[in-house]
């Protein structure tokens, strides 16, 4: 399934973050366009990530009523994680948080 989707973060402060990066040092720059590029793919597929099981969905987030998580591989082992809702006009990809591997790993119980 390919359906075009809006992206809109979970919040402000998280919207801060991620365009704090841009003037970061050279890391967090990268990370900045790896980011930027995910959400590219995603505005024009917003299943383009790996959806995760019911399961693994994170109690915080369950607290905040999301009832479904993907995840977008990013380079040098950093995640994406994401849900998508609808409304009757379009399909949104809220945006969670990005984590590294180990972060990740830590929040999914691996």
């Amino acid at each position: 399934m390919r359906k075009a989707a809006k992206i809109k973060f979970l919040d402000d402060s998280l919207r801060n973050s991620f365009y704090k990066l841009s003037k970061g040092d050279d890391s967090e720059r990268e990370l900045f366009r790896f980011i930027n590029q995910a959400f590219d793919n995603i505005e024009i597929n917003g299943f383009c990530g790996i959806q995760m099981s019911k399961r693994l969905i994170p109690k915080e987030y369950k607290k905040l009523d999301i009832k479904n998580l993907w995840k977008y591989d990013l380079p040098n082992g950093w995640r994406l994680l994401y849900s998508i809702t609808n409304s009757e006009i379009q399909i949104i990809s809220l945006i969670l948080e990005w984590l590294s591997h180990k972060e990740y790993e830590r929040k999914l119980k691996y």
